[in-house]
Formats: C-alpha cells, sequence, structure tokens
C-alpha cells in the first residue's frame, strides 16, 4: 500500500507503470491464458495483491496496457500516414503500420483480448469502445486522400475501415499457419499492384456547372474536402 505523502505518490505511480508495461508483456509473450495476477506481478517484481489495488483485477490492468499503446501508437501513425497523398502511398503507410505492429507485437496484444470475449462478454464493450478512434483514424484518412472520387464513392470510407479491422484481426489469426507471413506479403504485394491502376478512380469528380473544368487527382491538394456531384 501506498505511503503517505510525495514519495509515497511517486512510489505509487512507477508501481503502476511498471504493471502495465508488465501486463503488455505479459500478454504479447504468454497470450490472455497465461496473463494472471501472478505472472504479471512476477514480471513487474510487485506483490500480485497490487493488481486488485491499483486496477481493480487483471482484466482492467490488461485494458489499460492496451490504451497505453494504442496511445503511442496513434501518435506514430499519424505523423507516418499524414503524408500520405495518394493512394499508393495510403497503401505503403497501411503496409508498414502492419509491420511494426507485427514486430512490436501490437497485433497480438488486441487480437488476445478480442478473443478473450468470445467467452468473456464483459470484456466486449471494453474492447469495442477501444476499436473505435481506429475505425474512425481509418475513415479520416481514408477520406482525406480519396474523398470526392469515383473510388471513395464505390468503397465508403466507413466500410474501408471496418475491412482493415476485420483484416487486422484476421492475419494475426492466420499467422499461426502463415509463420513466414508470405502469403501476407502476398496480399500487400497485390494491393501494391493494384493501387496504380486505380488511378482513374481516385480522380475527384468537379462540381457540376464547372463546364470542362479538369478532375482534381484525389489528395492532390485540391482542399481534401468531398466534392461530389448532385
Amino acid at each position: 500500500m501506498a505511503r503517505s505523502g510525495g514519495a509515497g505518490r511517486r512510489t505509487s505511480e512507477e508501481t503502476r507503470e511498471k504493471l502495465i508495461a508488465a501486463a503488455a508483456e505479459t500478454l504479447r509473450e504468454e497470450g490472455y491464458a497465461g496473463a494472471s495476477a501472478r505472472a504479471i506481478a512476477t514480471r513487474a517484481e510487485a506483490n500480485s495483491a497490487l493488481v486488485f489495488y491499483h486496477f481493480g483485477g487483471v482484466d482492467q490492468l490488461l485494458l489499460a496496457a492496451l490504451d497505453r499503446s494504442s496511445a503511442e501508437r496513434m501518435a506514430m501513425y499519424r505523423e507516418l500516414t499524414a503524408p500520405a497523398r495518394t493512394l499508393e502511398e495510403l497503401v505503403e503507410a497501411a503496409v508498414r503500420i502492419y509491420r511494426t505492429d507485427l514486430e512490436r507485437g501490437y497485433i497480438t496484444e488486441f487480437s488476445e483480448l478480442v478473443a478473450a470475449a468470445v467467452t468473456k462478454p464483459e470484456l466486449r464493450d471494453g474492447i469495442r469502445d477501444r476499436a473505435e478512434p481506429w475505425i474512425a483514424f481509418i475513415e479520416q484518412e481514408w477520406e482525406r486522400v480519396l474523398g470526392g472520387s469515383p473510388l471513395a464513392r464505390l468503397l465508403p470510407a466507413r466500410e474501408v475501415a471496418y475491412g482493415a479491422i476485420t483484416f487486422y484481426l484476421g492475419v494475426n489469426l492466420f499467422s499461426v499457419l502463415d509463420e513466414d507471413h508470405s502469403r501476407t506479403e502476398g496480399v500487400f504485394e497485390l494491393a501494391g499492384r493494384l493501387a496504380p491502376r486505380a488511378k482513374l478512380l481516385t480522380l475527384r469528380l468537379p462540381r457540376r456547372g464547372r463546364g470542362a473544368a479538369e478532375p482534381e487527382e484525389a489528395g492532390g491538394g485540391g482542399g481534401g474536402g468531398v466534392d461530389e456531384a448532385g
């Protein structure tokens, strides 16, 4: 239990930080089934009772760890996708995000908790809420780069975001069979080949009444707004 005074509060905060870091590591390396209070506390060099004292339970601690990694990832990936101005560049950014998440174990963190929610309904709302900012992020980037183009009308941003999250989870599950990631990389290579061929579908349509005005390429400095006819 934390002592009173500033030193005690600092010690309590440090313990929380160690538990959160240990929870993330345990989830990545041992999975949800291995992420017990004792296993996490041992890794954090703390008493297992502190898991309940600081977080109320193991699941709450694991969600706190997910919050931490999500905040770090969101800041990093917003910076990564910001320069993208074409579909090709957006695909390249998506591939880099996937590879980074795979290398650092972020995919495993999220997927383990989603899998646990299958048999633990009490986890579902928390995970669903934490997925929403990522759905919104994908939706915003799709609209920013391609909004107003025929491709964006054919593939609405919300549905693209749902598809991306579904693929993200599915890839992690499939990785058990695709140990060298060759099949997943094949999907990304296909997306990379298709993106340039879809260039005509990424041209923003002009408004009615503009006469013979040339269509703008999505992401090409046309203001980023959706510019649909009628």
